[in-house]
């Protein structure tokens, strides 16, 4: 079953996160949700500084599904900029958080890193505009074609 394409969600509930420095920026993310009741979210706004960012990017000519040997791994020490973080939030089948985020980075010679974030480090101040998304029969599965969990849409 391939699941639909497109489902629309009504906007809950508005957050302002603040994580501290030294604290992990997925696992603080993580930590909010199951706090708060959030089963899904869209990350509306993020600025900050981060060290320690570990990301990946899909290596040039890969082909589907994307496995480890098609990506190419990152650790950037830092400290960065934080100039983006976009993603979401979406609840697995078995009722777990999962945060899919991706991330833009900017040292300070004016270089720019990014792509899908595993995780950093809050370095000064990291804050999160988030807002919740009211929606039923959304979840995240790992997708066979792809090799990545991605959103899944329950058409009923």
């Amino acid at each position: 079953m391939d699941g639909g394409w497109f489902k629309e969600w009504n906007q809950g509930r508005c957050f302002i996160i603040k994580i501290k420095p030294g604290e992990k920026l997925r696992e603080r993310l993580v930590d909010f949700a199951r706090e708060s009741g959030v089963k899904s979210a869209v990350i509306m706004s993020a600025v900050g500084s981060v060290r320690n960012a570990f990301f990946r990017g899909i290596k040039a000519g890969a082909k589907r599904p994307i496995t480890v040997p098609r990506m190419r791994q990152h650790t950037i020490e830092g400290p960065l900029e934080m100039l983006g973080l976009e993603g979401n939030i979406i609840s697995t089948d078995d009722g777990d958080i999962d945060c899919h985020l991706h991330i833009i980075l900017g040292n300070s010679s004016g270089e720019v890193f990014g792509g899908h974030m595993f995780d950093a480090e809050v370095f000064a101040s990291c804050e999160i505009v988030l807002t919740e998304m009211v929606v039923q029969g959304v979840g995240r599965q790992l997708s066979k074609s792809t090799g990545t969990p991605t959103i899944y849409i329950n058409e009923e």
